[in-house]
């Protein structure tokens, strides 16, 4: 069987500040709107505070953590790679990292061909 290919990754230094702040506020869950102002800052809130709607897609997990975007987003991204970096600043009001002096930063890279064949769909459990 082929292995899928995952819609979003995050990078050793996402993965770190996870592991921090699931240790302060227990599970957590992600958002990628397509706001002007925040829309490369997914925000990171404690799981199940943020209300998902039918507008959103379950993308995939990154840490552990449920991810989601909205689907005007994902419209516009689904031929792309999320991948959820850490970087200096403060990002979203509400978003648990604030208090950290990092935000979360969504950088992207288009999928290849084949990967395009292998994706993993998208409202499905990682």
């Amino acid at each position: 069987m082929t292995e899928t290919v995952p819609r979003v990754i995050a990078t050793e230094a996402a993965l770190e500040l996870i592991e921090k702040l699931k240790g302060k506020h227990g599970p957590l869950m992600f958002h990628q709107s397509g706001g002007c102002c925040d829309g490369s800052s997914p925000m990171c809130y404690p799981q199940g505070e943020f209300r998902v709607g039918e507008q959103d897609v379950l993308l995939g997990e990154i840490g552990g953590c449920p991810f989601y975007i909205s689907r005007p987003q994902f419209e516009y991204w689904q031929h792309t790679q999320l991948i959820i970096d850490v970087v200096p600043g403060r990002g979203g009001m509400f978003s648990l990292e604030g208090p950290e002096g990092v935000r979360f930063h969504t950088r992207s890279r288009l999928f290849t061909d084949e990967e395009l064949q292998r994706l993993h769909p998208v409202d499905a459990p990682p």
